[in-house]
């Protein structure tokens, strides 16, 4: 409420001010957005609703990507501006718009929120002279976000690069005001006082985890100690032990598309989630398909064809890259999949929106949204030309394939937004960036949904895992 209240008289006043809204999941922030945005609109007045994620931003009410509603450049630098024009629509619907909800602010780089910044500015000195010396150009903009969480992607950055990216890193930074939640909303929901504490203890544990201070640490380097009740015993097969412990009984259970939508195995990396994936898949019985993509060089970076001479089409089929499906795709009927790109926000699809497959056929899928305002909804997948974004390849690529993967295991990176029953924490290595153990154990919604598995040099005796956290990125919030 005293938050709410604040942003409200900002907002009357028209001084307009910047505003951090820090709190970790379950505090309440969605219901705060929701609020806001309702009082506002049903007085007529318009608010922005972004997101830095697809699934992030479809919890917002009219909610948007926020490069999709700013038009901020994909490959951003310290000179970039949004692409918006004085006078266009987009920069009328700016001007007269009274607040700007950006919700998972420390996911972006710190260049996005300048970018819209300069822009801002620029768009609002026409309406009013002082607005090219006021952050945003004097509206009222609310950020929100844990910075306990995976902070911007930096391909082969250091620590001190990704620190150096985040917002409160910027020079905006100085003008905002930190406004912090702290009472867990999902803990007032648990009636039995057994149960409540039991999840108030594993809320504090997680807390802890993603601040790097929890008392469960050894000394030397931030290991965590693992509670026994939520540690796995290595066994030979570990991927077989991790199914198992995440999807008991999978062949009885395999029916149930809400059941496989609950769960999911995480781990750090992309190799260790499509061998996890192609265990799964194999033990799904339904129809099935394989699907081949096609796969060429760019024809904008390859003028004289040298370079498809070079790359032939069998090396071209054997990259993975990260946010491109694989050359060849095996699904099933009933298999989880998760969307790699933005398609339709307006129907859900967006990239990281889980969905389970209902229909295959030689040009298009047929699945079925599971969570979410459009849950059970049926929709077709088409094949998309995607091209890779990573910049460490030297050259460019287009990939023609259903734009999906597997999903009974991902990412902990891509499993950020997503809300789990049940949660297998696979480390056949380390966590090696800041936040992503956090991540992946506060996905769970069920103290008793979690389990970890670590493979170590020496399975038998392995009770500790690293736990990385960049602290200084704690320092002025």
């Amino acid at each position: 409420m005293t938050i709410y209240n604040e942003v409200i008289q900002n907002v009357d006043n028209n001084t307009g001010g910047l505003f951090f809204v820090y709190g970790y999941g379950g505090i309440g922030k969605t219901f705060l957005w929701r609020a806001l945005s309702s009082y506002l609109r049903a007085k007529g007045d318009i608010v922005l609703n972004v997101a830095s994620s697809g699934i992030a931003s479809l919890l917002l009410p009219g909610g948007r990507t926020a490069h999709s509603r700013f038009a901020i450049p994909i490959s951003i630098n310290e000179d970039s501006t949004c692409n918006i024009s004085q006078g266009s629509p987009l920069a009328e619907l700016i001007v007269y718009c009274k607040l700007i909800i950006w919700d998972e602010a420390p996911m972006m780089h710190k260049y996005c929120f300048e970018a819209l910044d300069k822009t801002m500015r620029d768009l609002l000195r026409f309406k009013n002279e002082n607005s090219y010396d006021m952050p945003f150009g004097g509206k009222t903009v609310v950020l929100g976000g844990d910075f306990r969480q995976i902070l911007p992607v930096i391909p082969k950055g250091t620590r001190q690069d990704i620190v150096g990216a985040t917002i409160n890193s910027s020079y905006l930074w100085r003008y905002c005001k930190v406004l912090r939640l702290t009472k867990n909303l999902r803990l007032t929901t648990i009636q039995a006082p057994e149960e409540r504490q039991q999840t108030e203890q594993f809320a504090k544990w997680i807390a802890d985890i993603g601040d790097g201070v929890s008392s469960a640490c050894t000394d030397e380097e931030d290991d965590l100690i693992i509670p026994n009740h939520i540690l796995l015993q290595y066994v030979d097969n570990p991927i077989a032990a991790i199914v198992e412990s995440t999807f008991p009984n999978y062949e009885i259970a395999c029916t149930d598309s809400q059941f496989l939508l609950s769960r999911a195995i995480l781990a750090p990396t992309l190799d260790v989630v499509d061998s996890i994936n192609d265990y799964m898949n194999e033990m799904n019985k339904g129809d099935s398909k394989t699907y081949l993509s096609c796969d060429t060089v760019c024809k904008a970076d390859d003028p004289g064809d040298t370079l498809g001479d070079l790359h032939t089409p069998e090396f071209l089929n054997g990259l993975r890259c990260s946010g491109i499906p694989n050359h060849s795709l095996t699904i099933k009927v009933g298999s989880p999949v998760m969307l790699l790109r933005n398609i339709d926000h307006s129907l859900g699809l967006c990239n990281g929106t889980r969905l389970i497959v209902t229909r295959l056929a030689d040009h298009v899928l047929e699945a079925k949204i599971m969570s979410g305002t459009h849950k059970g909804t049926k929709v077709l997948i088409p094949r998309m030309s995607l091209t890779p974004s990573d910049t460490r390849l030297p050259f460019k690529f287009q990939r023609k394939q259903f734009p999906l993967m597997l999903s009974y295991a991902m990412t902990i990176n891509k499993s950020q937004g997503q809300t789990l029953s049940h949660v297998g924490l696979f480390l056949r290595k380390p966590v090696f960036n800041h936040g992503q153990l956090y991540v992946a154990i506060s996905r769970v919604s069920n103290p008793m949904g979690l389990k970890i598995l670590i493979c170590g040099e020496n399975p038998q005796s392995v009770t500790t895992t690293k736990n990385v956290v960049y602290k200084e990125v704690f320092n002025n919030v």
